[in-house]
């Protein structure tokens, strides 16, 4: 499995960035993706993820209403859309995937087993 993450770039606050994880060696419909991201001198922090077993997303609280995350099979990726961009969101993201992961540990990054390159995102104020 290798995942791709793209789209990153320089928005100003309260514009809007879609971040794209490909997918390819695998159908990303047997596997949850997750969106994660680390901030300079801070921990890796979980954003969003798509359930592979309860089939619905899940949102860390900073970025719930704001974000959206989705799995599109015909494309074989996992789009975050991210709206109403703060300057609190510049960070790399990164989105990783499992197929095994279930509900409930989605938001623990150790329990993904693939990883992509992050993507920057830089939001000024």
């Amino acid at each position: 499995v290798q995942l791709q993450a793209s789209g990153g770039g320089w928005v100003q606050a309260g514009k809007s960035l879609r971040l794209t994880c490909t997918m390819s060696g695998r159908n990303i419909r047997d596997y949850g993706v997750g969106w994660f991201r680390q901030a300079p001198g801070k921990e890796r922090e979980f954003v969003a993820a798509w359930s592979r077993t309860s089939n619905r997303a899940v949102y860390a609280d900073s970025v719930k209403g704001r974000f959206t995350v989705s799995r599109d099979t015909a494309t074989n990726t996992a789009p975050l859309q991210m709206n109403s961009l703060k300057p609190e969101d510049t960070a790399v993201y990164y989105c990783a995937a499992d197929r095994t992961l279930i509900h409930g540990r989605v938001t623990y990054a150790d329990d993904y087993d693939y990883w992509g390159q992050g993507t920057q995102v830089t939001v000024s104020s």
